[in-house]
């Protein structure tokens, strides 16, 4: 049980209206069970991810770079999954809808194991920069998108390469895996772009329903996630993967996979994700941190100190 929880209770127990016999009296036991239940305020969701972001600026960018390279080769796994069950439910009359099923293991796989995908940090190290305002801070979320986004990428292209050329998985599924690619491929810039606001939303709203969804992680992931497959919306590094597939078989050029689907995809999901969500999960919160509320709760501690990463 949280302090502010136990406080609040505290003072609850202790008011008596006039009527007496409505006076709240709870054992222990009963706080406890209150606490647990109780949804996190949005304020305390905004520090858990504030702090995240916070830690993540202050890792070597070494440890950031194979991180990124692993989450990389982990987000693969979405992509292997939709062309495995491609293949086996060929001639399902429902399977586009198991097929995206598959495309959520990679994300299962890449957040549940806290390695760096690129899309996650389009909330998670702007949270810090928004309350602090700080340009040292924003030069250290800067530098991390850079190296996350390019060890995201070299890993979605190393398996990529190992799938095509180095026999690590069998023809019929690297058919299977270049089919679910091939409406990717045939969106304009524009789309590949606007369809990436959506899936970079998303994600964030993952990011933000994490810490209140303590046992249901999994279910949380594969919601948004499968329904990002459903929508055929483009997220960049699950989608570079595809491209990449797509650009090794001869498929594409080299210009259609970085420029045409890779960099509208890159921004489409900054917009969704720092332009869209991350503004409005601020600014729910942003006048209880302006007026001191952020720290415990009540309305009744002390302003944050705000501070500046050098």
């Amino acid at each position: 049980m949280t302090d502010s929880t136990e406080r609040e209770l505290d003072e609850s127990r202790n008011e008596r209206d006039d009527s007496g016999p409505d006076r709240a009296t709870y054992s222990r036991e009963e706080a406890m069970q209150i606490a647990r239940h109780r949804a996190l305020a949005p304020r305390a969701i905004y520090e858990v991810i504030n702090l995240e972001g916070r830690e993540e600026v202050r890792r070597p960018l070494g440890s950031l770079f194979w991180s990124g390279i692993a989450a990389g080769i982990g987000i693969s796994a979405s992509v292997l999954a939709e062309g495995i069950l491609h293949q086996v439910f060929f001639d399902h009359p429902y399977r586009f809808a198991i097929e995206n099923m598959g495309y959520t293991v990679g994300f299962i796989l890449v957040i549940l194991a806290r390695i760096q995908l690129f899309t996650e940090n389009t909330i998670t190290v702007v949270l810090p920069v928004l309350k602090d305002k700080s340009l040292s801070l924003l030069y250290c979320a800067a530098r991390l998108w850079v190296v996350v986004f390019l060890a995201n990428i070299i890993g979605t292209f190393f398996v990529a390469l190992l799938s095509v050329h180095g026999g690590t998985v069998v023809p019929e599924y690297v058919e299977g895996m270049k089919a679910i690619s091939e409406h990717y491929s045939e969106y304009t810039f524009w789309e590949a772009l606007k369809y990436g606001v959506p899936a970079g939303f998303f994600i964030a709203a993952i990011v933000w329903m994490l810490p209140s969804s303590e046992g249901t992680e999994i279910f949380v992931i594969f919601v948004f996630t499968y329904l990002i497959a459903m929508g055929e919306f483009t997220h960049v590094v699950a989608g570079s993967k595809e491209a990449f597939l797509l650009w090794l078989s001869g498929d594409i050029t080299a210009y259609k996979c970085f420029i045409g689907l890779i960099l509208p995809s890159f921004i489409g999901n900054v917009l969704g994700g720092t332009g869209l969500f991350a503004l409005l999960a601020y600014g729910q919160v942003k006048a209880e941190i302006e007026n001191g509320d952020f720290n415990n709760g009540t309305g009744k501690g002390p302003r944050s100190n705000n501070t500046t990463w050098k």
